[in-house]
């Protein structure tokens, strides 16, 4: 698995964390690396891309979760599982904050998470709402 994969993984898993209970992310990030320890020692790319992913929703959560439920048809934020929330709040985030980062590649990554850690409906709803998004904030 690529860095950038897994890394994407292991901010999701911080997120659903700091989403349950606040904290900090620097301890929800070690957590999730510490529960994926049998993976080996992460690459260092991967360690700090998923630093920006977690510090880059946090700082912009407010923006992130309006996008959200400004794109989402009939569903209100508090009402989405907290998997698919955080993917989206992971997929917003790249898509308006990291112009480096290919439009269809996060949008595919983002349904790669649902995929993997969401439900069956996850992967689907995520495409759908975040391509929304990336329509109106005009990423190519």
């Amino acid at each position: 698995m690529g860095a950038r994969r897994t890394a994407r993984e292991r901010a999701l898993q911080a997120l659903f964390q700091l989403d349950m209970a606040q904290g900090a992310a620097r301890d929800a990030l070690d957590s999730a690396w510490a529960a994926s320890a049998d993976d080996g020692k992460p690459e260092p790319d991967a360690v700090k891309f998923a630093k920006e992913l977690v510090d880059g929703v946090q700082t912009h959560r407010e923006e992130i979760d309006a996008l959200i439920e400004r794109h989402s048809h009939n569903w209100r934020l508090d009402r989405m599982s907290r998997i698919d929330r955080n993917v989206l709040r992971l997929g917003i985030f790249e898509l308006k904050y990291r112009p480096d980062i290919p439009r269809k590649v996060t949008i595919n990554e983002a349904v790669e998470l649902g995929k993997n850690f969401g439900t069956e409906e996850s992967s689907a709803f995520v495409n759908g709402l975040l391509d929304r998004v990336a329509v109106a904030l005009g990423k190519p």
